[in-house]
């Protein structure tokens, strides 16, 4: 695939888009999906060829169109600019909404109940990089992606860039991994590229989003899975590898069966595979499949399991930049830290680092769930306050209700109170306050949420999903659910919440991986921020928000007088 051949597409993509004075785009992925997103593309495509209007509207599939619980979701592009967002679209929708597409017709008055304003903070306030392609392009139709610039990036690092020009500029990016960790990205690629020079080296994408609540990953590989792909292959380019692997849960089987498919448009185009645009760079890409084990999200875990062994971490050092899959130099970044790759190469190091906080660069994607209007997928700088997501993009706490706390970083979170909401949300912030980052979950919950209640809930999470492998992890968090379930019984004393407090302690500094360490973290941010809560379960024997079933104390015999 040359230069010359990738314009030739994108010209007649663009051409062929042109045709047309309108594109009905529909939203395919997962979230649509459940709630009828392809009956809906059906009954368009035959609804528009009725009403004759085939010859000037054009119906196709796209990814997440962000608001995910008001599917399915149709957007309609007139005229090369986008419009019109419909939200809840059932069948009996569709007439109207083909109606609509002429701006001189009326007839579609019955749609407009179904539209969204594009001009509303969910749309308006967002800053997409890494979800730029989603809901525009077809995640079947590689030309598609083509057509917006893509694999543009590869060709220019492979012909005009050297290995160490890549590093340069995703350093000077300063990006840093978006699977919770948030190690700088540049300097893991230049520990994994000057590693044990002339070995095997390999790079590993982690797919295996475990959080609950989270499907950031998900979305992007079902929307927009050549992009991922790009920003692998780049990688491997800069690092000197010619082998790769996806590792995703099975869980997910359209971004896997989207996956397949553009490795295979990918391999018979020649952007994978042997002498990848005419150059002298191969790389081979495969899939692995997890079993969905929250504890394979983390590195060495994950590595085991790739090589067919049960997932389970191991000590480190070493870092599997020095000693990774088969003991070899391995690169492992998540979906969202790959799908940056693309961006940051075609617009540059200072472009991206130009956009968030100044240890925070870039933009962060984050899955809106729990008490929020607008559950969905976002993208927003980093620096954005708390309060901006949840109250304006999320649209504020439903049935006016109170805002109480937010978990970020999923079960190795915590949970942040509402005296936080004006903090700017970076890494540095999140850390002070007692969470994390983590891949983007972010759940709200209202004073309806017993956060005792909550606290157990995740502690049983990591208690589940403890691969057993250390004591601390595998009877720390069964100790700790113990007590919590004590708690939110009415049952425990306050000696109970001492040893809550200690044993948190010890499974965090004790625990061998990052699932154990970080276990204890809800709970001690609901220790921290809600003790009145815990109080109220152990001396007053009450549940505030009402979830807790309290047991009353056994009553004392009441003596019969004969």
């Amino acid at each position: 695939m040359t230069n010359e051949e990738l314009n030739a597409i994108a010209k007649a993509e663009q051409e062929s888009k042109e045709r047309f004075e309108h594109e009905v785009c529909v939203c395919t992925a997962a979230g649509c999906l459940s709630a009828g997103g392809d009956k809906v593309k059906d009954a368009l495509t035959g609804e528009i060829a009725r009403q004759g209007k085939d010859k000037k509207c054009s119906v196709k599939g796209v990814g997440c169109l962000g608001l995910c619980a008001k599917g399915p979701l149709v957007a309609v592009e007139s005229h090369g600019k986008k419009d019109k967002l419909y939200e809840g679209v059932t069948l009996e929708d569709v007439p109207a909404i083909v109606q609509t597409l002429e701006a001189t017709e009326t007839k579609g008055a019955a749609a407009a109940g179904l539209e969204r304003s594009m001009d509303e903070p969910f749309f308006a306030s967002q800053v997409k990089v890494v979800l730029e392609n989603m809901g525009k392009i077809d995640p079947e139709h590689i030309e598609d992606y083509i057509a917006v610039g893509g694999y543009q990036t590869l060709y220019k690092a492979l012909t005009e860039m050297s290995p160490t020009d890549v590093i340069g500029e995703v350093t000077k990016s300063g990006l840093r991994g978006r699977g919770g960790g948030g190690y700088p990205t540049g300097l893991k690629w230049s520990t994994v590229a000057k590693a044990n020079g002339g070995a095997t080296k390999y790079v590993i994408c982690n797919a295996d989003e475990g959080d609950p609540g989270a499907f950031m990953d998900r979305s992007v590989l079902e929307g927009d899975p050549h992009r991922v792909i790009e920003g692998m292959a780049i990688a491997a380019y800069a690092i000197g590898a010619h082998q790769g692997f996806i590792y995703v849960r099975a869980e997910y089987p359209l971004a896997i069966k989207t996956l397949k498919n553009a490795i295979r448009q990918a391999e018979k185009m020649g952007l994978l595979g042997k002498n990848i645009c005419g150059t002298t760079f191969s790389f081979e890409l495969h899939l692995r499949l997890g079993a969905g084990a929250f504890v394979t999200g983390e590195e060495t875990a994950l590595i085991a399991s790739v090589e067919g062994r049960r997932g389970m971490p191991r000590p480190r050092p070493p870092y599997p930049a020095e000693r990774g899959l088969w003991d070899c130099p391995t690169l492992i970044n998540n979906v969202e830290t790959f799908a940056n790759i693309p961006a940051v190469i075609r617009e540059g190091g200072v472009w991206f680092a130009a956009i968030g906080t100044e240890k925070s660069k870039g933009t962060k994607v984050f899955a809106l769930a729990g008490s929020i209007v607008n559950t969905g997928l976002i993208e927003v700088p980093m620096g954005t306050r708390l309060r901006d997501i949840i109250f304006d993009i999320g649209g504020g706490i439903p049935e006016g209700r109170r805002y109480k706390a937010v978990q970020t970083g999923g079960p190795s979170g915590g949970c942040i109170p509402e005296q936080f909401l004006n903090m700017p949300v970076d890494y540095e912030s999140l850390q002070q306050v007692g969470s994390i980052m983590g891949s983007g979950g972010m759940i709200v919950m209202d004073e309806t949420s017993c956060m005792v209640d909550v606290a157990r809930y995740f502690m049983e999470f990591c208690m589940s999903e403890s691969c057993g492998k250390c004591t601390p992890c595998r009877v720390g968090t069964a100790q700790m659910y113990d007590i919590l379930c004590k708690i939110t019984e009415g049952h425990a004393t306050l000696e109970d919440m001492d040893m809550l407090i200690e044993l948190s302690d010890l499974v965090k500094n004790t625990s061998l991986c990052g699932l154990g360490q970080s276990a204890p973290n809800p709970v001690l941010s609901t220790l921290r921020y809600f003790k009145d809560e815990y109080m109220a379960h152990i001396v007053d024997k009450t549940c505030p928000a009402g979830v807790c079933k309290i047991c009353s104390p056994a009553k004392e015999p009441v003596e019969v007088k004969s």
